[in-house]
């Protein structure tokens, strides 16, 4: 579940105090100090291997899980693993958004390596794979060549400025049919781009969103799955930069005062469960259009390629001054959301297919970056 910070708010006026002066005001007005650090250091690296690993490591993933492990042990090669502890068994079941998730950091790898005059020439599934469940088997195993041919994607000028804009958005401006054009020339590894920006059949998806929102949230298990990543306040986010964050001033107050906790979230009579559920609202009732990416299959390698055109995709609205958040709840496959998951797929993909992906798009405001983990924690046997 994504709250919105604005909209959080309420938890302020509702007994928070955000203190003027004296410690308590000097730590409100703490941030994190080590989360965004990664974002700066992309590309810093001497080896062309850490080098593109640093800026693949800033890719979206659900529920930022950063999933990732790569094995440097391979001189000019890289094999990349997931971390089986960081899946989403609750809400990702088949962990199919964890591997479009993959496919994301493996197209930034390929577009950062490009940029530095190297080509990457990818193996999916060297030791095969699962269509029920990731293992320990390798995901990639990458091998980076100098190339002089190599051609780099003007996408990945973009990939500082990408965000998840997880706001409410301006319904005063509507993005412009043409938007979508751009956006759909930018998938280029076979899924098949849709989207609106029609005021009525955005206001069928706002409902429908709205919808699988409320039973993810109301399903107990696949709630918990979400408060459980939640990080409040700077030093959580610093000892854990991944999940979801809640950090800056307000959090911080909230947090300190006793207003804002995982046990409170949780608590659906809590006013903090109700307001919040009135935040994520928010952001369904304000989007302004929606895309989606619909595939032939869903095997593995499908999702891999998925993932990559959905991290085109979005730099490309990124390119055109879109808000872009993932809004995909009513793909997620545990059996409350099967009503959705229906409804999504016979509008999508009624004469078969996987409806992998769906996102709402936008005007808003601008927003910070994502916690991330510093590239060393990520390195197996370097």
């Amino acid at each position: 579940m994504n709250l919105s910070r604005r909209k959080m708010i309420f938890l302020v006026g509702g007994g928070a105090v955000l203190a003027a002066g004296g410690a308590f005001g000097f730590a409100a007005t703490r941030t994190p100090q080590t989360a965004y650090l990664p974002w700066s250091r992309a590309g810093s690296y001497d080896d062309p291997r850490m080098r593109a690993l640093s800026w693949a490591l800033l890719a979206p993933n659900p529920h930022n899980r950063q999933p990732w492990l790569a094995d440097l042990s391979e001189d000019g090669a890289i094999t990349l693993y997931v971390d089986t502890d960081r899946l989403l068994p609750q809400t990702d079941p088949f962990n199919r958004q964890i591997t479009i998730g993959l496919g994301c950091f493996l197209e930034l790898l390929r577009m950062a390596a490009a940029e530095d005059g190297y080509r990457a020439d990818m193996t999916l599934f060297p030791q095969g794979s699962s269509a029920t469940a990731l293992d320990q088997r390798p995901i990639a195993r990458i091998v980076l060549t100098a190339d002089s041919a190599v051609v780099r994607d003007p996408l990945f000028a973009w990939v500082p400025a990408r965000r998840s804009n997880k706001e409410p958005y301006d319904t005063t401006r509507s993005p412009a049919p043409e938007v979508l054009t751009q956006m759909a020339a930018a998938a280029s590894n076979g899924s098949r781009f849709g989207g609106t920006v029609d005021p009525a059949e955005v206001a069928d998806w706002r409902a429908l969103t709205r919808e699988a929102l409320r039973i993810e949230v109301e399903t107990p298990h696949t709630y918990q799955e979400s408060v459980d990543l939640f990080r409040i306040g700077r030093r959580e986010v610093d000892a854990n930069p991944d999940g979801i964050d809640f950090s800056g001033p307000m959090f911080e107050s909230m947090h300190l005062t006793g207003m804002f906790s995982r046990e409170i979230a949780a608590d659906p009579t809590s006013f903090a469960f109700t307001a919040g559920m009135d935040a994520v609202y928010a952001n369904a009732d304000t989007a302004m259009g929606h895309v989606w990416l619909v595939t032939a299959d869903n095997s593995r390698e499908t999702q891999i390629a998925a993932g990559a055109d959905w991290l085109r995709v979005n730099l490309a609205a990124t390119a055109q001054g879109l808000g872009f958040q993932p809004f995909s709840q009513s793909l997620q496959e545990f059996p409350e959301m099967a009503g959705p998951y229906a409804q999504v797929h016979e509008r999508l993909a009624p004469g078969g297919g996987t409806v992998q992906m769906l996102a709402r798009i936008g005007y808003g405001p601008l927003v910070g970056n994502s916690p991330r983990w510093p590239l060393e924690s990520k390195i197996m046997n370097a």
